[in-house]
């Protein structure tokens, strides 16, 4: 049952007043009915100013009750009107409710709705706070003079609630007429349906007001149909919209027409659903209909919206075939999306083609060519086509100069925007906040926190307000340079300056916390979000999660994911390889795999990177079979792999041994063009010397370099990291001589450095010179470095040869 207004409270009744002397109401009367009162109203207004110390709010209603005046509509509504003007007290919504509530009934039965109309939206206008006139309509007062309000009445009111933009008040009214079984007209219905669709009511509130009103007695047409039709549409219900098109011929005895089909295909090219729209003009063809102009211009915007800019010019084409010109709609969209696009000649020829057929480029079309001259070509050529524009009496308006600041803020010309601002507000145009976000933007972006703090500054002087997004754009760059404090500051001191925060603005400075390793502070703020009601979306909690698997609280994760299951969030594929990344990480490579199978299961996309990291985790515990396994079902998919990929498993192999298994994934790196690199070497020499298995990390090496595949340079870098960390591992003294080289060589990174830049060079005699030269061991450990000599020298002569 709907929710019913409560009565007006006692102190809402006018103030009782001194009856009025019985021979000064007739006389009043009197003049009021001598037949003059409103054809002669200068005459008769002097009669009655006599009357007027006489005359009172509470008074008036007895002489417009009077019965002689009952069958006189127009002199009623004259005297009201003039006692609006005359006498002071009477103007206040409490003092002329009961004046008006007498009048009504008799316009209403002389048929003078239009002046019923204007009278209850001017008391509606003053009426705003308290709803005196709804109580009245919904709890009509017990009286003998005032009738319960009858059907017209409803309806007249319905409509005046709507004027005043009051749809909400409207519908209490409509739920009144409903309860009393009244049946609204047809053109109440419209107008409350096409007021609540406007103001984005819930789809559910239309849809329950639309079936009422069929269940009273109300036969839906076009024009009902089409307004609930663009409700569905801005919802995004296209389904919804498409049943109720094929209802109104069967149900309803109306028949869709432009505006059905053209509501319907404007949803479907905002979607890019263009199939969807091909086979509903085919519907629209075989209906009867003829496509017109704002036909084409929705498809045409529709291909503009994705890029298809040949699909537009040829509906511009087929158009004109239809002997339908383009106007200057179609030539501005043409224009904009070729922009968009990058063709700017392009554009420039579509911009003559509508010279040429008399149309003046306005505001729309020049902000379209700056914009894209700012994107694709340069700020200068954007600031000639604004000159232009003046100079063709074009008035720039504060959007055209917002694509300028926001353009020399894109090229980091802070200081010439700044200035542009400045000349804006000579000429007469006020920056507005979109202005100012963009400054703010500019040199937040910029990591200049404090000039962006006095654009703030400056904007709050003048009244304006950040938007949210500027806001949280400050927290993120504040977020970035490490300035958590300030950041947690801004968050404490928005709501005192009326910023509404948002999932976003909690969301940043919480993973700003998790950023700087503050665990406890990033939960401390997520509970005063959810405290304040904000609730997080999945975005917000992949970013907790994420957090809490990179400081090993894996376990504290999954219990976010419950909770975000039990909130009714759908997790994403972000949200399972979070939880992948943070197993493996910690080690637990079968729950890692479990979160894996549940992604591949949930038919989520998994990249490549998380692949990669259950790979890693496999082969680190050991399980480089399982790891070859699904290696094999990734790839079964056709799905990308990369250097990455087999650089995991040929160290994991190597690992445990698998040498020839190695060898081919090597073999099978090369053909895809993936490598071998330096960091596949260094990872095999790496993992063998970590196990102590020196004597085998130089026997594979010299098995990689029989086959003739291996690069010189990675090769040179891993076997002096094999021999100098693996005989190190093995307590033998690395002794390094730096007389003979260069200082800057001196330390093992600057040598492995100098070595690789010869073997760039192609100077691998001199490489191996060095490498010989810095590197001296105990004589116990000669037998190795000949060994490793040999290998090198093996390589090196094979170059030489080449």
């Amino acid at each position: 049952m709907e929710a019913q207004p409560p009565p007006p409270p006692p102190s809402q009744q006018p103030p009782p007043s001194p009856p009025l002397n019985q021979s000064i109401m007739q006389n009043v009367i009197t003049v009021l009915t001598s037949g003059k009162f409103s054809s002669s109203f200068q005459t008769q207004e002097q009669q009655l100013i006599q009357y007027i110390p006489d005359l009172n709010p509470s008074s008036i209603p007895s002489i417009l009750s009077s019965p002689p005046l009952s069958s006189k509509p127009t002199t009623l509504l004259s005297f009201f009107k003039w006692c609006q003007h005359h006498l002071p007290d009477f103007t206040k919504p409490i003092n002329t409710l009961p004046s008006l509530l007498l009048i009504l009934p008799p316009l209403i039965r002389f048929r003078k709705l239009p002046e019923v109309k204007s009278l209850l939206v001017s008391f509606i206008s003053k009426d705003k706070s308290n709803h005196l006139l709804l109580n009245s309509l919904i709890h009509p007062p017990k009286s003998n003079l005032v009738p319960p309000p009858c059907v017209s009445l409803l309806d007249t009111a319905i409509g005046a609630y709507v004027q005043e933009n009051e749809p909400d008040i409207a519908l209490q009214v409509f739920d009144k007429m409903k309860r009393d079984g009244h049946c609204p007209n047809l053109r109440t219905c419209n107008t409350l349906l096409a007021s609540l669709v406007s103001k984005s009511s819930s789809i559910s509130i239309c849809e329950s007001v639309f079936r009422e009103a069929i269940k009273l007695g109300v036969v839906p047409d076009t024009f009902t149909c089409n307004i609930m039709i663009k409700g569905y549409c801005s919802k995004s219900k296209l389904k919804d919209a498409m049943e109720l098109k094929m209802r109104m011929g069967d149900e309803f005895g109306c028949c869709p027409d432009n505006v059905t089909y053209n509501t319907i295909l404007s949803a479907y090219c905002e979607k890019g659903l263009l199939d969807e729209a091909r086979d509903l003009l085919l519907d629209m063809k075989e209906k009867g209909l003829s496509p017109d102009r704002c036909t084409f211009n929705t498809l045409i915007s529709g291909f503009c919206g994705i890029g298809w800019m040949k699909d537009a010019a040829d509906t511009v084409d087929l158009m004109i075939r239809g002997n339908l010109a383009p106007d200057e709609f179609t030539y501005n969209t043409l224009i904009s999306g070729l922009c968009k696009e990058g063709k700017i000649d392009k554009a420039f020829r579509v911009l003559d083609q509508m010279k040429n057929m008399k149309f003046t480029p306005d505001a729309v079309t020049y902000c379209s060519l700056i914009k894209g001259c700012f994107k694709w070509r340069t700020s200068s050529e954007a600031i000639k086509l604004f000159e232009e524009m003046g100079n063709k009496g074009v008035k720039p308006n504060i959007y055209t100069h917002n694509i300028i600041v926001q353009g020399l803020c894109r090229e980091e010309k802070l200081e010439e925007a700044r200035e542009w601002v400045r000349k804006m507000e000579e000429s007469g145009v006020s920056p507005d906040c979109v202005t100012y976000n963009t400054l703010i933007n500019g040199y937040s972006k910029a990591g200049d926190i404090w000039e962006a703090y006095g654009v703030i500054d400056e904007m709050l002087l003048k009244g304006l307000k950040l938007d949210i997004f500027t806001l949280n754009n400050v927290l993120r760059i504040l977020c970035n340079e490490g300035k958590l404090k300030e950041a947690y500051e801004l968050v404490c001191r928005a709501p005192e300056k009326g910023y509404d925060l948002d999932e976003v603005s909690y969301g940043t400075v919480i993973k700003g916390y998790f950023k700087g390793d503050d665990v406890d502070n990033a939960l401390k703020l997520w509970d005063e979000m959810k405290k304040k009601e904000i609730h997080p979306g999945v975005v917000t909690y992949n970013v907790v999660i994420g957090g809490l698997c990179k400081a090993g609280k894996t376990e504290e994760a999954v219990t976010k994911l419950n909770e975000l299951l039990d909130s009714g969030l759908v997790p994403d594929e972000v949200t399972y390889s979070t939880l992948i990344h943070g197993y493996c990480k910690g080690g637990d490579v079968e729950k890692a795999l479990r979160f894996y199978f549940k992604i591949v299961s949930g038919s989520f996309k998994t990249d490549l990177s998380t692949f990669n990291m259950l790979l890693h985790g496999l082969c680190k515990a050991e399980k480089v079979d399982k790891a070859i396994k699904l290696f094999h079902a990734w790839f079964a998919k056709e799905k990308v792999v990369d250097a990455i990929t087999y650089n995991t498993l040929i160290v994991g192999l190597c690992r445990g041994g698998k040498y020839e298994d190695m060898l081919d994934f090597l073999s099978e790196m090369e053909e895809k063009k993936l490598g071998p690199d330096g960091y596949t070497y260094k990872g095999i020499a790496r993992t063998l010397v970590e196990y102590g298995r020196t004597d085998e990390a130089l026997d594979c090496l010299s098995k990689i370099n029989e086959t003739g595949k291996i690069p010189y340079r990675a090769c040179f870098a891993a076997l002096e990291e094999t021999i100098s960390q693996g005989l190190q591992k093995e307590n033998y003294q690395v002794v390094v001589a730096c007389d003979s080289v260069d200082q800057d060589c001196s330390s093992d990174t600057t040598r492995s450095e100098h070595i690789d830049e010869l073997c760039k060079e192609g100077d691998f005699k001199e490489a191996n010179c060095v490498l010989e030269e810095v590197t001296i061991y105990e004589p116990s450990r000669e037998g190795k470095l000949k060994d490793a000599n040999c290998v090198l020298e093996e390589m090196t002569n094979k170059v030489l040869s080449t």
